[in-house]
């Protein structure tokens, strides 16, 4: 698996699935969450009312991965992951690195050749920068998967540059 890092838009990305860092709600929100829904379309949150129709009545627990229809995105599937809150008195780490492992996990069942990533619980649940990039690359690297690009796509260019650099190390 080839991972690399872009400076942009996630929903801009011509991919076959795009990881969006959803609430366990499902129904949108604000971040990557609500800029997947607006731009997505009303057919990806009908697809996740499905879900919570569903089997995800209550909702999607943190670290797991399910997909739905891209709607409007220049993708073929999203990939819904909710990621943990960062904490200073817990160590969440593990449901963070689940996240990138059961989308992939996911990935793999839809057949996607190529992945985009956000980077996921950074934004507002307030996960530091430069461990979500640590938790990010070491464990997309060891993830065994059949998908044969990832792309980490940011969206402000210190965090790209912190990523590129770890990528190279990596």
């Amino acid at each position: 698996m080839r991972l690399t890092c872009v400076l942009g838009d996630i929903t801009e990305q011509r991919v076959d699935a795009v990881v969006n860092a959803a609430n366990s709600s499902l129904l949108g929100g604000g971040g990557v969450d609500g800029a997947i829904h607006r731009k997505g379309g009303p057919e990806i949150l009908a697809a996740c009312r499905d879900l919570r129709n569903g089997h995800l009545g209550g909702g999607l627990p943190t670290g797991e991965a399910v997909a739905t229809t891209a709607g409007e995105l220049p993708a073929t599937w999203v990939i819904h992951t909710v990621g943990p809150v960062w904490s200073a008195t817990q160590d969440r780490t593990e449901l963070l690195r689940s996240c990138y492992r059961n989308s992939l996990s996911v990935a793999d069942r839809l057949s996607a050749a190529n992945v985009a990533f956000p980077l996921i619980s950074a934004g507002v649940y307030r996960w530091p920068v430069d461990d979500a990039v640590e938790q990010a690359v070491t464990t997309l690297r060891r993830c065994d998967t059949a998908v044969e690009e990832v792309r980490l796509v940011l969206f402000q260019a210190d965090t790209f540059e912190l990523a590129r650099k770890r990528i190279e190390t990596a």
